[in-house]
Formats: structure tokens, C-alpha cells, sequence
């Protein structure tokens, strides 16, 4: 299922150009605004999630005031140019620009859930609770940069691209740092069956880590980690070796062409299956098959 942000705002005095340039990744959707501004411009937003507002441009003599409710007398802050502000989910903020006639933003949205599987035992939802806003960070100015052009793009990168610069930024913002290593205890016999079982089966398509671990009620983290404490390898090298299992019985089997075993097990084409099969077994699949029908 794809996140899509919710969010509810009444604004007046903003004029859209050229139209939202959204991007969508894995729990992470990235919105660019190319806004013009009347003399007074403003309004009122909360999201259902949260989310980090940077304001990359701004023309105009003016400045942009924040506060978290309208009858404030005082804005929280208030910037002429270049800020960052992290908005936690739920949170009213009002905004007013005062004689800024163009504005750029990146709105960067997340959901919790999908961005704490991510991270596994890195997660943590205290630093996500905290507003921080109207402040400057040259770090993820340059992230930002990098991301707004990705929105802007008519032919954008890799989608690896675009979702790693935003959670690397998302992580340095709110300071999330990996957890020490620890020793791993093993899974239980019966998600270890459940695990191994599903790879046997599935083992010719591509299986991804978040369903092993749902199968197991494990975080992915734990999960791999977990897995290979009980085999000693990781999950896509059990993968592969049942895929080199089947591709053995097909060329024991009935005369099949090498070629068509590749195919039949999953290889791209017969390159890829004889540089993965001497790779694990120490021989090319024909000199193997030769040695064992001898």
C-alpha cells in the first residue's frame, strides 16, 4: 500500500506556479511548492503525519512568522530566507508571510510505521515527538538541494536515489543513530520452519526481507539478524542455495540445456547463472554435471 499524506490546512494569498511536483518512496513523500505570495499571505495546516518543511528560496523583503496557535501574540520564530521546520504529526501550525512575493518549499512527509520496520532497533519514536521550527542546518539544506532537483526532474534518478537522501536526511535531522551491535539470539524452531519453508517454495521469485519477517512477527532487523544466528547465513544466501538446489536436480535430471535451467531457476541468463554457481560451488554448472553423471 502507498503512503499518501493527509493533511487539512486553510491558507489565502498563495498562487501555485507550475503545478506540486510530488515524489513518493518507501514511507516518504516529497512535495515541491513554487509558490507567488500576495503582500499578507497565510494559513493554518496539521497533517496526520510528520512531516519537515524547508524553504529553499524566498523573494521579497519580507519574513515568514510561525506560531502553533493564531491568538499567540508572538511568533515561535520567524526567518527571511533559508529554514527548516519539523512539524510532528497532529500539530496546528499557523504561518504568515509578510511581504515575500515568491516562495520555494520542500515538504518532506513520513510515516511512522513504515520508517520504524526500516530502521528496526535504529528506531526510536521520542525524537519524533518535539517540534523543532525556523532553524538552519547546513547539512540538510544541501540533502534538500539535492532532492528538490530529483522533484523537478522530468527523468528522475533511481528511485534508491531520491529515498535515500530523504531518510538520510530525516536521520540526521532528528538524530538517529545506530544502536551497538549485540549478540542476536536465535529464532524459534517454529519461525525458523515457517521461514525456511516459505524461501523453499518462493524461491525461484524475488522474496523480500518484510515478508519473512512478517511470517515470523519479527522487526526486519531482528529478523535477519536472528536468522543467521540459527543458519549461520543470511536470508537471501538461503535463497539462493535452495535456487542452486533446484537448478542440481534439473541438470541431473532429464537433459535440459543449461540455458534453459538458468531460465527455469531464475538467472537472468546463462552468464549469471554460471558466475553465481561457481561462485558457491567452486565449479561452472557443465563441469559440475559432468563430474557427477561420471
Amino acid at each position: 500500500m502507498t503512503f499518501q499524506p493527509r493533511m487539512q490546512n486553510k491558507i489565502s494569498g498563495f498562487t501555485v506556479v507550475n503545478d506540486l511536483q510530488r515524489r513518493l518512496w518507501n514511507g516518504i513523500v516529497a512535495d515541491l511548492w513554487d509558490v507567488e505570495c500576495e503582500a499578507s499571505a497565510g494559513g493554518y495546516y496539521v497533517a496526520r503525519d510528520p512531516r519537515i518543511v524547508i524553504l529553499l528560496d524566498s523573494k521579497g523583503a519580507g519574513n515568514c512568522n510561525v506560531k502553533m496557535a493564531p491568538q499567540d501574540q508572538k511568533a515561535l520564530a520567524s526567518q527571511q530566507s533559508q529554514s527548516i521546520s519539523y512539524i510532528p504529526a497532529e500539530m496546528e501550525l499557523w504561518a504568515e508571510l509578510v511581504g515575500l512575493r515568491f516562495v520555494r518549499h520542500l515538504d518532506l512527509h513520513f510515516d511512522l510505521d513504515i520508517i520504524s520496520r526500516r530502521l528496526g532497533d535504529e528506531f526510536s519514536s521520542q525524537p519524533f515527538g518535539s517540534p523543532r521550527l525556523m532553524f538552519s542546518d547546513p547539512k540538510v539544506f544541501a540533502l534538500a538541494g539535492l532532492i528538490a532537483e530529483e522533484c523537478a526532474s522530468p527523468q528522475p534518478l533511481h528511485e534508491l536515489y531520491g529515498d535515500g537522501l530523504s531518510l538520510a536526511l530525516i536521520l540526521h535531522l532528528l538524530k538517529i543513530n545506530q544502536t551497538a551491535p549485540r549478540k542476536r539470539s536465535q529464532l524459534a524452531s517454529w519461525q525458523l520452519r515457517r521461514a525456511t519453508d516459505f524461501i523453499e517454495e518462493n524461491c525461484l521469485r524475488s522474496i523480500r526481507l518484510e515478508e519473512l519477517a512478517s511470517l515470523t512477527g519479527l522487526s526486519q532487523s531482528h529478523f535477519s539478524h536472528a536468522f543467521k544466528a540459527s543458519t549461520g547465513v543470511a536470508p537471501h544466501q538461503w535463497q539462493m542455495n535452495a535456487r542452486l538446489d533446484r537448478a542440481k536436480q534439473l541438470l541431473l535430471g532429464n537433459g535440459m540445456p543449461i540455458t534453459t535451467v538458468a531460465v527455469e531457476t531464475g538467472f537472468s541468463d546463462q552468464a549469471h547463472f554460471t558466475r553465481v554457481f561457481r561462485k558457491n560451488t567452486g565449479t561452472t554448472p557443465a563441469l559440475w554435471k559432468k563430474m557427477r553423471l561420471a
